[in-house]
């Protein structure tokens, strides 16, 4: 088994690796047994269920590593902008807790569940940004984690369209914060396209954002991220430290075990997309993890006959806007600026690389269609192309060398052996 510490971050494992349930309890325990938690009120964030992840493993692990030494607990879904979920859909996330846990939704709907920390200046964010975006935004957090003197942020390193590879302080924001920063960090995404940011190494601009906003969370912050067997309920790799520190070990180690190079581009891929994703807003990402080998002029097809939603928080506004080229909207900034900003940036993330004029219009790169619950109105209304999900024969592209088949879409990133 490997190990490799960065500064006080202890990882365990490896990309050739797959921990028995036992390392990786040993190790959580021990780790979070190290730190100073007597008396404390101990904030827990994790994912939601779109989030492939051992959950109730690394809890009760991390509930050993506690030992009732803290004041309280409370673990908190870093839901973004998601629907909340159900009590029956807690349950199954998080597993079995110790009495007196509290198990909760991030209430981003709520303002009285959020705690204003301060703003980042224009002049901050136009330095994060290297001068993409000059606002200042207002650093709202979920109360819990405001409220905690430790905060641990649990769950899987991944390749992300928006940050580049996903954990640590973006548990944070976006994860329970306020929509102010989700809509800035996404639109700065945006502007810097899923295509060039995804799967990427280091701090990219919209990283640097985060860890600006991170600074100001009052308590301590503790990483725990880990790197998932992406073909199976394992986990490849676990880091635990300061966040910037265990995301950037688990990265390194993602960026192995999760990026799958192609040698030339491909035409026609069939994404299909996995159930953990119940509506377009995150099923989108079997669109996003293929673009990057997706041939000028190709198409990809998102198969998910199990999602019959394009968002049941953001549908109204994805409507008035439809899936656009990330110049179709800055060329036409006055129309579309007065809606979310995170609407926008979903928008272009699915629709991909093109150009607008008022001339010539939107000329896209290639074509998304979507293969979906979706009827066939909805989805042209959007600006996607419509495939009927029954007419989709999967040994027929199996069987065609030109076309790539990818089975349970969305957490693993293709790219071209020479894109590196």
């Amino acid at each position: 088994m490997g190990r490799s510490s960065v500064g006080d971050t202890a990882t365990i494992g490896g990309p050739a690796e797959v921990l028995e349930d036992r390392e990786i309890t040993d190790h959580v325990r021990a780790a979070v047994g190290r730190q100073d938690v007597d008396g404390a009120r101990v904030c827990v964030v994790i994912p939601d269920g779109t989030r492939h992840c051992p959950l109730p493993l690394l809890l009760d692990a991390l509930y050993q590593g506690l030992a009732g030494r803290p004041s309280e607990i409370t673990v908190v879904v870093a839901l973004g902008t998601h629907p909340a979920m159900p009590v029956d859909g807690l349950a199954r996330l998080v597993g079995s807790h110790p009495q007196g846990v509290r198990v909760v939704n991030h209430e981003w709907w709520d303002p009285a569940a959020l705690v204003e920390l301060g703003r980042l200046s224009s002049a901050e964010v136009k330095a994060a940004s290297e001068g993409r975006l000059e606002v200042d935004v207002a650093v709202r957090i979920n109360r819990h984690v405001a409220q905690a003197d430790v905060v641990f942020l649990v769950g899987p390193v991944l390749p992300h369209e928006v940050v580049g590879f996903s954990g640590g302080n973006k548990y944070l924001f976006p994860g329970v914060s306020g929509p102010e920063m989700i809509d800035v960090s996404h639109w700065l995404g945006a502007l810097l396209t899923s295509s060039a940011i995804i799967g990427r190494l280091g701090v990219t601009p919209v990283r640097a954002l985060i860890d600006r906003a991170a600074g100001m969370v009052p308590g301590a912050t503790v990483g725990v991220c880990v790197v998932t067997e992406p073909a199976g309920e394992g986990l490849h790799a676990v880091s635990i430290g300061p966040p910037e520190a265990a995301w950037a070990e688990a990265a390194a180690i993602a960026s192995q075990t999760h990026i799958r190079r192609v040698p030339r581009p491909v035409s026609r891929v069939l994404s299909m997309v996995s159930e953990r994703y119940d509506e377009l807003w995150t099923a989108a990402k079997g669109v996003y993890k293929v673009d990057p080998v997706l041939a000028d002029g190709g198409t990809v097809i998102l198969y998910a006959p199990h999602v019959r939603e394009v968002s049941r928080t953001h549908g109204a506004d994805i409507a008035k806007v439809g899936y656009h080229c990330r110049d179709y909207i800055t060329g036409q900034w006055d129309r579309w600026r007065d809606l979310p900003w995170g609407v926008l940036a979903h928008s272009t993330h699915v629709r991909g690389s093109g150009t607008w004029d008022r001339a010539a219009g939107e000329r896209c790169r290639t074509t998304v269609a979507l293969a979906t619950g979706i009827s066939r109105e909805e989805t042209e209304a959007l600006g996607l192309a419509y495939v009927d999900p029954a007419t989709v024969d999967r040994a027929a592209w199996e069987a065609d060398p030109a076309a790539l088949v990818v089975p349970d879409a969305g957490e693993t990133l293709y790219r071209l052996d020479d894109d590196r």
